[in-house]
């Protein structure tokens, strides 16, 4: 009989607010927003304390500050960040070989098998939580649960410093009376939309038809059919291990701007390719994921001329791909993701650059890779990323 999985899913508590508040004692016990205050700025993260007056990431700087008026609002500084996130992931990596990142502050961790190394699943939560706290002083939440999907929701409900199981056998207990919007990939406009359908809880999913999915969820039907089941079979997949490197964002409200979704696009390439240069790794093939308001997905992909890791040559792709898309039917956009597939190690075939006329490319890519490892990645960006000021 197959031992039954063991997932974690560790999420740093306010991640950059409390990096903020570690490091300048006056800021501790205090609303900290990180971002830039300006007319267009964002809220990057808000600590526990700003979100007790309903600050929240990724909302307008300028609402947070009405929200909270005597809020202590602080830059981002990027390169801390991901000084202090890489030592979080040096310590998953002593737990288990099968580190999945999410982004800089959060990760799923497959832990099956590990107990005669660490003891009891939730002994060995115990244990990662004290090291996390002990070596970087800043708190983790974890979700320990047989699959993916379970162990993220399990991670987001005792927050800050939460250790939350989730056991098979007493899932519907707790599970079907939960809002639709706690669900992976429902947002607060795509549960607004069901909630009018008569759909506010899991056990509501639960009771509908195949005819009732498909209206709701498009092609996305069968995927939320599983999760409202509490069901995922994702494998924890390491990037060195992966066949394919993807990155997406589901935006919180539905973006009617060509420009801003290709910008986003374009930094979602970005990271794919450095991703793929740190691994050592090359990809034939690239593909869009593009979802609508109504959960209509729609991907589309072309294989590339030659394996390769250079960003400019993938986004040279994506962009095709996406542009053509656009020209014929864009419509406002809830997700877009960019993915590299089929992978192979670079040493297969490192003669790709040799006497090329990629290799002056490849040389400033690596260049750009190491300034962004050692100042973070907002030191180095492409043009087409960057958001255009007022009067630009």
């Amino acid at each position: 009989m197959a031992q039954d999985r063991v997932i974690f899913h560790v999420d740093m508590d306010a991640f950059f607010a409390s990096v903020e508040q570690l490091d300048d004692s006056n800021l501790r016990g205090k609303p900290v927003l990180v971002g830039y205050d300006g007319r267009r700025g964002v809220v990057a993260a808000a600590s526990y304390e700003a979100r007790r007056f309903g600050c929240r990431s990724a909302q307008p700087m300028a609402i947070a500050k009405r929200a909270c008026p005597h809020a202590v609002i602080v830059p981002v500084r990027s390169r801390r960040y991901t000084e202090v996130s890489r030592k979080i992931f040096s310590i998953f990596d002593d737990f288990s070989p099968l580190v999945e990142p999410l982004s800089i502050d959060e990760a799923f961790i497959d832990m099956t098998g590990t107990d005669r190394l660490f003891g009891q699943p939730i002994d060995a939560a115990k244990m990662l939580k004290s090291r996390i706290f002990d070596e970087v002083r800043l708190t983790a939440s974890v979700g320990l649960a047989p699959n993916k999907f379970l162990a993220k929701l399990a991670s987001d409900m005792n927050k800050p410093d939460g250790l939350t199981v989730v056991h098979p056998h007493d899932l519907d207990g707790w599970f079907l009376d939960l809002e639709v919007s706690r669900i992976w990939g429902i947002g607060p406009r795509a549960a607004e939309r069901l909630s009018r359908g008569g759909v506010c809880t899991v056990a509501d999913i639960r009771k509908m038809n195949d005819a009732r999915l498909k209206h709701f969820f498009g092609n996305e039907a069968q995927r939320y059919y599983r999760l409202s089941r509490g069901m995922d079979d994702r494998l924890v997949t390491p990037d060195h291990q992966a066949k394919s490197i993807s990155n997406e964002r589901t935006f919180s409200d539905d973006v009617e701007s060509v420009e801003e979704v290709q910008r986003v696009l374009l930094e979602q390439v970005e990271n794919i390719g450095r991703r793929l240069r740190r691994k050592n790794m090359l990809a034939r093939g690239v593909s869009l994921k593009i979802r609508f308001g109504d959960f209509q997905t729609i991907s589309r992909s072309q294989a590339l001329d030659q394996p390769t890791n250079l960003t400019a040559e993938i986004w040279h792709v994506a962009r095709n791909i996406f542009d053509l898309w656009a020209a014929r039917s864009f419509q406002p956009v809830r997700l877009i993701g960019a993915a590299v597939e089929r992978l192979g190690q670079a040493n297969e075939q490192m003669d790709l650059f040799i006497d090329s006329e990629n290799r002056k490319l490849a040389q400033a890519e690596l260049a750009a890779d190491q300034i962004v490892a050692r100042f973070g990645r907002d030191a180095v960006k492409r043009a087409g990323t960057m958001r255009q000021k007022p009067g630009d």
